[in-house]
């Protein structure tokens, strides 16, 4: 699949916003210690992500009630569902001038009603974009940072409706940030996940 950006200008996927706001202290702080361990800019991208994929639990899996979409209260409270975990993600990538554009899926949703998005991001290396999902491993999902091949937590199957979207946005889809926003708590958020872009 070709990944397409939605925005030509490539530092837009370098730039801060309400979402990905990697100039504040908690985001600058976790970017200076994982550099200070890192060799180089692919190192610091890989141990960005084991990070966030690692340490920072998915909220359904965790089955915390708590609803993040900001990069700093994703990393100051550990908590996230996919969109969250990606904007955070992509925030410590920001930081570290690496360019970085949030994706999706279009997956069947896990309770049986229908399509639900699913966040990513996509990081730009030797002139090319390498989609990466660091939502969380779990039995049966098994994501890895990797820029030879897709390690993704999920395959989309056309035959149940799903599909990958192609476009690489430089801030959170519209949708995407209003669901996370308008919900008060992640079972309410996981009722009103949108289903489409």
């Amino acid at each position: 699949m070709e990944l397409i950006q939605k925005t030509a200008d490539l530092s837009a996927y370098l730039a801060a916003d309400e979402a990905i706001d990697h100039h504040h202290p908690v985001v600058r702080e976790r970017a200076a210690r994982l550099a200070s361990e890192a060799a180089d800019s692919y190192a610091y991208a890989r141990a960005a992500f084991e990070f966030v994929r690692d340490t920072v639990p998915h909220s359904q899996d965790s089955c915390d009630p708590r609803v993040t979409w900001r990069a700093s209260d994703v990393l100051a409270q550990g908590t996230g569902i996919c969109y969250a975990k990606a904007h955070a993600l992509a925030a410590l990538l920001r930081a570290e001038d690496i360019p970085t554009a949030l994706c999706y899926q279009r997956l069947a949703h896990d309770d049986g009603s229908g399509h639900v998005l699913h966040g990513l991001v996509a990081v730009r290396f030797h002139g090319a974009w390498h989609r990466q999902d660091p939502r969380g491993n779990k039995p049966g999902v098994d994501a890895r940072f990797s820029l030879d091949g897709e390690r993704l937590a999920w395959i989309p199957d056309p035959a149940a409706g799903e599909e990958d979207c192609p476009g690489l946005y430089a801030a959170p889809h519209p949708a995407v940030l209003k669901a996370l926003k308008a919900a008060p708590d992640r079972p309410s958020l996981w009722q009103a996940l949108p289903d489409a872009l």
